[in-house]
């Protein structure tokens, strides 16, 4: 399998709170890795250190083998490749839900108006949001402002797409439509790295499960293994109480 990312020895401090600690863990291409734990275990962090929003304290961050470096011509070349989806959607709401897929294709990639246009209802047809095309964000309910953000990461065309918490700001009822676009794009072979508080998705939807804890990662296994039968007495003390949550 290619090796896409690897992360080597990561830590991140805030001040004198050390919030990632010695982190390695490597991503290949077509793999969904799903990132749980309790809040405050470093896990969104971490998703951030990986997209440069965070700069990590120490350790390396490798892109295809190749060590990211922090200059903004950098990161920016780094980030068309590997998109990232947020929990608050991140929508431009004076723009429509066309001009949101466009805009960055268009001011970043340089590619043409009829291209951007193309690439962008392709992509909001595959997330079901073709026919809102001239709404406005503040027109649309969570789940749709979601699907919309979803589909305007795809029309970089990225070889990596990361979730932090994407369902975390819906509606219960929301959840689910924003989860089976995810699991489509699982099943079409994009790579996923997913910080997500749903359990079940991980566990029937990703090919790696990380449990982090106290910023370590304290297991990283198949979600047939790590669901079933953890290595870890944390691991199984969070599965616990979360499933019986």
């Amino acid at each position: 399998m290619e090796q896409l990312i690897h992360v080597e020895n990561l830590s991140k401090s805030f001040g004198d709170h050390e919030v990632l600690r010695r982190i390695d863990f490597t991503v290949g291409k077509g793999e969904v890795i799903c990132i749980v734990g309790s809040s405050g275990s470093g896990k969104s962090t971490l998703l951030r250190c990986i997209n440069k929003l965070e700069v990590q304290t120490s350790g390396k961050i490798l892109f295809h083998g190749q060590p990211v470096k922090n200059t903004p011509k950098d990161v920016n070349n780094f980030r068309e490749k590997v998109g990232m989806v947020f929990q608050s959607f991140n929508l431009f709401n004076n723009l429509t839900v066309l001009e949101n897929c466009m805009i960055a294709t268009r001011k970043v990639q340089k590619i043409s108006k009829e291209e951007a246009y193309k690439r962008a209802i392709t992509n909001l047809k595959s997330v079901g949001m073709a026919p809102y095309i001239n709404a406005l964000p503040s027109h649309l309910s969570g789940g749709q402002k979601q699907r919309v953000a979803i589909a305007r990461s795809l029309c970089m065309n990225p070889e990596v797409l990361l979730f932090d918490e994407p369902t975390s700001a819906l509606d219960p009822e929301m959840v689910g439509e924003v989860l089976n676009v995810m699991k489509e794009l699982a099943q079409s072979g994009l790579t996923m790295i997913i910080v997500t508080h749903e359990m079940a998705f991980a566990r029937d939807v990703s090919s790696r499960t990380i449990f982090m804890d106290k910023g370590y990662v304290i297991e990283d296994n198949k979600p047939e293994i790590l669901f079933t039968n953890p290595n870890h007495e944390r691991t199984r003390e969070f599965l616990t109480r979360f499933m019986a949550g």
